[in-house]
């Protein structure tokens, strides 16, 4: 039996919905890899860890190059600013657009249309 918290316990979260501009189609594990990278290099082991940055990886769209990922409310600027610094995925030139930023996954596809 898994042991829930209670609602007032559990920790907000933030969705970042985002898209990868790139010529090549670039694979899950590349394109996280890559953006954990440069998280780790801007925030640190424990500027990662207290975020709690985590993929969707089911919401990953390879065809539109469309993804989530969800952090807390305090890291969503330094999610972002990560976000923007990945130039290069293996001989790939990327740049990641920031979308949205919602509170639940429903309400992001319903106002990007998805």
């Amino acid at each position: 039996m898994k042991l829930k918290r209670m609602p007032s316990m559990r920790d907000k979260k933030r969705y970042i919905t985002f898209r990868l501009h790139s010529k090549n189609p670039i694979l899950y594990s590349e394109m996280s890899g890559a953006a954990m990278k440069s998280m780790l290099n801007w925030m640190g082991e424990e500027g990662i860890s207290s975020a709690r940055v985590r993929f969707i990886r089911n919401l990953w769209n390879a065809r539109s190059r469309t993804g989530w990922l969800t952090c807390l409310p305090a890291a969503v600027d330094d999610v972002k600013t990560a976000l923007a610094l990945v130039h290069q995925i293996g001989d790939d030139r990327v740049i990641f657009q920031v979308l949205r930023v919602s509170g639940t996954i429903k309400s992001g596809k319903g106002k990007l249309g998805l």
